[in-house]
């Protein structure tokens, strides 16, 4: 069934498992050229109360059936992976990545509907004697409103998607306006797969989603982008008390200890912070390294920025691909200006490619300390500050001196001294030796502080699209035995 469905560039918006008609286009670039890529549809913001009516209807069969649920989730999986040349072609082109991320991406986002399929949810009795009977059941909120990011665009969907839809809601999920055509094009593929109305894409500019969050009908928002921006969400959604899951931006420390091992720690290090041309919310964004082997480290990242292969995400051998889009290009290239003006070195790199697209070279740069942008702000480009200490306690003060808390690492031989030290660091994961780990379907997901608000993924972002409910009687058990008769 999937095989047959065409997806392309020229992809429309799935309302009740159909075309819904454009009020207009805009365009979309190819982040390698700076060209336009493709015309993607504008959805009308009077139509809000259509496309909701849609998905509150779809809501009061979806949410009766788990088995159904479930089923239609594991095909959705295979739907992806059947498309998965053709996603991956449309991602990388309008995203920027290499086109085997892209892949990865698709395949990522299968495996994340496939966990939620599978997850078994045990019923939560808690009494069931002769004093009664109490249980915990998890209700599905209705219609849920999910505003996904352009860095990783089906996967932070598929984030939303999987356990939204498992729960039992239903959902109006509109992509950035930047990455609009591979949401678009899952949005066709699984017309069949999940019953008419309930996932239904639209696509737009601002303030279709403003718009989105101040409508009556959703009674969840679901958003993935920059802190300023959720700030706003979180806002109007309480207005009309809507429950909100906002996972925003990150100042992500990486502190490095004395006696670290450098030849075997500064490749992870380098593709902590670098993968996705540095466009991951969990990526290393800044590093603490110990005097004793702080221009060693600096010498061994900077080696490895200065061979990596940058250019068009569909280019043979390319390791990183164009940022995304013009403003977050000026964006990193202002925070590596102010670094150099404020005595930083750039050890690697330090300035825009000249050719056609928006590429940065991988940079890295040193003799920076907290107060300077490049440390202090999320870069969310090809840009590593690495910056030196003394004293351990001192570097944890200063990662932990941020408004951030999304993610954070340690790296150390003494395995047991980098667990003490990742216990006192304030972020939502904690990884040692490594950068992200924890970043996996049965875990949950989500920031401290300004990184944001509830989780996401594992048994715990399930129930963030749900509401409590205890029920109370009778011991079920004496009555069970009454009406069979049983000893």
């Amino acid at each position: 069934m999937t095989e047959s469905v065409k997806v392309s560039a020229s992809s429309q918006m799935s309302v009740g498992g159909r075309d819904h008609p454009a009020s207009g286009v805009f365009d979309v670039l190819n982040p390698a050229t700076g060209s336009v890529l493709a015309h993607a549809p504008a959805f009308a913001p009077e139509d809000l109360s259509h496309v909701f009516g849609v998905a509150e209807s779809a809501f009061q069969t979806w949410r009766s059936d788990e088995s159904a649920r479930r089923a239609a989730l594991r095909v959705a999986a295979d739907a992806l992976e059947t498309a998965e040349d053709v996603l991956a072609t449309l991602l990388t082109a309008e995203q920027g990545k290499p086109l085997r991320e892209a892949r990865s991406e698709i395949k990522v986002s299968a495996t994340w509907l496939r966990y939620y399929a599978d997850l078994e949810v045990p019923r939560e009795i808690i009494r069931d004697d002769e004093r009664g009977y109490e249980e915990v059941l998890h209700r599905p909120l209705g219609v849920v409103a999910a505003i996904t990011p352009w860095n990783y665009p089906v996967t932070l969907a598929v984030w939303k998607i999987a356990p939204a839809l498992r729960a039992g809601n239903t959902m109006v999920v509109k992509p950035s306006p930047y990455t609009p055509l591979t949401t678009l094009a899952i949005g066709e593929l699984l017309r069949g797969v999940l019953p008419d109305g309930v996932f239904n894409v639209i696509t737009g500019v601002e303030p279709l989603g403003a718009d989105m969050v101040a409508h009556p009908i959703p009674r969840k928002v679901t958003f993935t982008g920059s802190t300023p921006v959720g700030k706003r969400v979180a806002v109007s959604a309480a207005g009309d008390l809507k429950r909100v899951t906002l996972e925003l931006g990150g100042n992500d420390p990486a502190i490095v200890l004395p006696g670290a091992n450098i030849e075997r720690i500064a490749k992870r290090l380098f593709w902590g912070a670098f993968r996705n041309s540095g466009q991951t919310c969990f990526a290393i964004k800044r590093v603490y390294a110990h005097e004793s082997i702080h221009d060693q480290l600096v010498d061994a990242v900077a080696a490895i920025a200065r061979t990596v292969t940058v250019d068009d995400g569909m280019a043979d051998g390319v390791e990183l691909g164009p940022i995304n889009n013009r403003p977050q290009l000026q964006h990193v290239d202002d925070l590596v200006q102010d670094a150099l003006r404020s005595g930083g070195r750039a050890a690697a790199g330090g300035t825009r490619i000249d050719r056609r697209g928006y590429f940065f070279e991988p940079t890295i740069i040193d003799r920076v300390e907290d107060g300077v942008r490049v440390v202090d702000e999320e870069q969310f480009g090809p840009v590593l500050p690495i910056v030196e200490f003394r004293d351990t306690s001192d570097a944890v003060a200063r990662a932990n001196h941020s408004p951030f808390g999304l993610t954070a690492s340690v790296w150390s031989e003494d395995t047991e001294r980098a667990m003490e030290v990742a216990a006192q660091l304030d972020s939502g994961q904690v990884s040692v030796n490594s950068h992200g780990a924890g970043v996996q379907p049965h875990l949950p997901f989500g920031g401290h502080k300004w990184s944001g608000v509830g989780v996401e993924n594992g048994i715990w972002g399930l129930h963030s699209f749900t509401d409590t409910q205890v029920v109370t009687g009778p011991a079920r058990r004496r009555e069970e035995t009454e009406r069979t008769g049983a000893k």
